[in-house]
């Protein structure tokens, strides 16, 4: 699947959303997944800039058949978020009407955070697949940084929303987090990724924008615990 996977990765306030300060600021990453023979693609965690994520989709041709949503939090989905109101699903079902596909747990928070109905939302569990095309994308609940957030598992690639950064991981002192839970994410869920996928993480946090599960593993501070009880130590609030 290698030859005909599209696969593309926009920093908010950089390549789409430039003149948003709020999107400069938090460096969000969105991506296009695609199957380049059947012309089709689904896009994760559109926010900040509707319009300017469908212009790179027409530009390269293609009909965009979904959305995929790491989890609830306004910067990723949109919504409003610490006195701004952020573009987001409800902005681009209304000019292209298309299905989310959330985590079951997480599709009350997408409605209330968004405003979208639930008929608009395709509810999953962990260890299931959708296809975009041909592509078959696996969907991995990770739960910790919010009790439905999901990590997409394409072509020995890990996109991992908030789960997973270069350095770091996503907050557990939000309304819905959970350290013990995102520690089961992290090393048990996970732990079945190879150290030869590429992570691309919901952020840019890091000097770079991507790198090797093994690599990561190696050098995030969050994987330096053993036990989970050293991890809790450490990150638990």
């Amino acid at each position: 699947m290698h030859e005909r996977l599209y696969f593309k990765q926009l920093l908010a306030g950089r390549d789409i959303g430039g003149g948003d300060m709020l999107a400069r600021q938090m460096v969000n990453f969105v991506y296009l997944i695609g199957d380049r023979e059947k012309k089709e693609v689904l896009v994760v965690d559109p926010a900040y800039d509707v319009a300017g994520i469908l212009d790179i989709v027409d530009a390269d041709d293609l009909t965009l058949t979904g959305v995929l949503a790491t989890h609830y939090h306004p910067d990723h989905i949109g919504g409003d978020m610490m006195g701004y109101s952020i573009e987001g699903v409800r902005e681009l079902l209304a000019a292209r009407p298309v299905p989310i596909h959330v985590q079951g747990d997480e599709a009350l928070g997408v409605r209330r955070l968004t405003g979208v109905e639930a008929s608009d939302l395709v509810e999953h569990s962990g260890g299931e697949k959708i296809r975009v095309g041909e592509i078959p994308i696996e969907l991995l609940h990770t739960p910790g940084h919010t009790p439905g957030s999901q990590c997409f598992y394409v072509d020995n690639n890990l996109v991992a929303g908030d789960t997973l950064f270069l350095e770091g991981c996503g907050r557990t002192d939000l309304p819905g987090g959970d350290p013990r839970a995102l520690y089961h994410s992290l090393t048990k869920v996970l732990s079945k990724i190879p150290d030869d996928a590429i992570l691309y993480p919901g952020h840019l946090y890091a000097p770079q924008p991507s790198a090797s599960l093994g690599e990561t593993r190696q050098l995030n501070y969050v994987f330096r615990p053993k036990t989970e009880e050293q991890w809790l130590m450490m990150f638990g609030q």
